[in-house]
């Protein structure tokens, strides 16, 4: 009789120890499948960036939304002792390079021109090239004759403050 408590004791204890065993290891998968979906990173929503170029007393701010090659967004060149400029980015990008069409109004009227960037360690790099009027819009008279090298160059920045002289 002796023989069977102690074996009941034996078994009840190790049916025990197993059992706590196991729950730990159910709490560690929940812990790491909660783990896993707080990781989780948005590769599909769009990229916000922002820049500022500064030269002399005139300064550039643009604000863009890259969605999956589709971008949008704001600019607005502050000069100060010529007209300024304010409004809206529209255009693709290509590898590095954003093909824009800046919609702007200046001196009281609405204008369109393209404005090409490079995007090259977190900065942009305008385009500089021939421009021809084409229906009203300043399109670049030959796209593989654009340099940037001497392009106005923007600095990435604080959103907020981009946000707050677009305004």
């Amino acid at each position: 009789m002796k023989k069977y408590i102690l074996l009941g004791s034996l078994s009840f204890f190790l049916m025990n120890c197993n059992k706590k065993t196991e729950s730990p290891a159910t709490n560690a998968n929940s812990d790491s499948i909660s783990d896993s979906t707080t990781a989780v990173v948005d590769t599909l929503g769009a990229k916000s960036f922002c820049y500022v170029g500064v030269t002399g007393k005139d300064s550039v701010f643009v604000s863009i939304d890259d969605n999956l090659g589709t971008v949008t967004g704001k600019m607005r060149y502050k000069n100060s002792e010529k007209d300024s400029s304010k409004g809206e980015l529209v255009g693709s990008k290509s590898g590095d390079t954003l093909k824009l069409t800046y919609e702007f109004a200046s001196e009281g009227t609405t204008s369109k021109r393209d404005i090409f960037f490079i995007q090259k360690d977190g900065n942009l790099l305008e385009g500089i090239g021939n421009q021809k009027d084409e229906n009203g819009a300043m399109k670049y008279a030959d796209e593989k004759k654009i340099a940037y090298k001497d392009g106005q160059k923007l600095e990435t920045a604080d959103c907020a403050m981009v946000s707050e002289a677009l305004k």
